[in-house]
């Protein structure tokens, strides 16, 4: 096969990867809203679940994102490192200014979220989050398969639990199951337009550098605050102690454990 021909097919191989992570991350916000609409989750399972998804998703910014982002700048760390930080406070400009009744997990405060305009402002957020869940999960997929694989397991681990917060929000509002399903369609519709706006503007180039070189420390910063302070903050306040410590521990050798199936498979 000529090589032309090769690099086509693997573009067009890594497209549709690209596309079904997508799908199958925004599925999970789905999921998570018709679940929390119907009670078949209890919080408990929530709670590790958010636990394993915080530990999986630190491992994969430090030993994953910020080196990949620090080869696509070589001798430019300070670069990257900007971008990370701007993806972070971009984060925490959007929920504690735009929306600062916002946070993970299964809403228990329903005072809070009472007032539409609320859960309104908490619908936004998650789609803020859900975009750039997309954008992370097909740049990364750019950078490498196999980068692309962990960043996408990182981010299905919490999709469940933003399922059940933004359906959660909308009943805590006064809205029935059908406006909290379709709020969590709207996240995951989210997630597919961050993979979508990837996927059409990969060739794009600025300043003679890929999009994947500003955007993947970008992703990284917000994938960073979700873990360090949207996650880590929800497990702590709630009961269970050294067994959702250990939770977060056991997400973060998941990833360790992913890298090595994921090897394994492509050898």
């Amino acid at each position: 096969m000529p090589a032309f021909d090769r690099a086509k097919e693997s573009l067009e191989m890594r497209t549709f990867s690209i596309i079904a992570y997508g799908l199958m991350a925004a599925a999970g916000n789905i999921a998570g809203g018709l679940l929390v609409s119907s009670r078949r989750l209890g919080q408990a399972t929530l709670r590790y679940l958010i636990a394993l998804g915080a530990g999986f998703m630190l491992a994969a910014v430090f030993l994953k994102m910020v080196p990949e982002s620090f080869e696509l700048w070589p001798g430019e760390p300070i670069i990257p490192m900007t971008w990370l930080l701007g993806g972070y406070l971009l984060i925490q400009l959007v929920e504690h200014t735009v929306a600062p009744h916002f946070h993970f997990g299964e809403e228990t405060h329903e005072e809070a979220m009472l007032a539409q305009h609320a859960a309104i402002a908490g619908v936004s957020a998650l789609m803020v989050h859900a975009f750039f869940d997309g954008v992370s999960i097909a740049v990364a997929s750019l950078v490498s398969p196999q980068l692309g694989a962990l960043v996408f397991i990182a981010i299905l681990l919490h999709k469940l639990p933003e399922g059940f917060t933004v359906a959660s929000m909308m009943i805590a509002a006064g809205r029935g199951s059908r406006s909290a399903r379709r709020a969590a369609l709207m996240v995951g519709a989210a997630t597919m337009t961050g993979v979508a706006l990837v996927i059409i503007f990969e060739s794009f180039e600025f300043y003679s550098r890929p999009l994947s070189a500003y955007v993947l420390p970008l992703s990284a910063g917000v994938t960073l605050y979700v873990a360090a302070s949207d996650l880590i903050p929800e497990v702590n306040t709630r009961e269970g102690g050294a067994k959702i410590s250990f939770t977060v521990f056991a997400g973060v050798a998941l990833l360790y454990l992913a890298e090595l199936l994921i090897e394994s498979f492509a050898h």
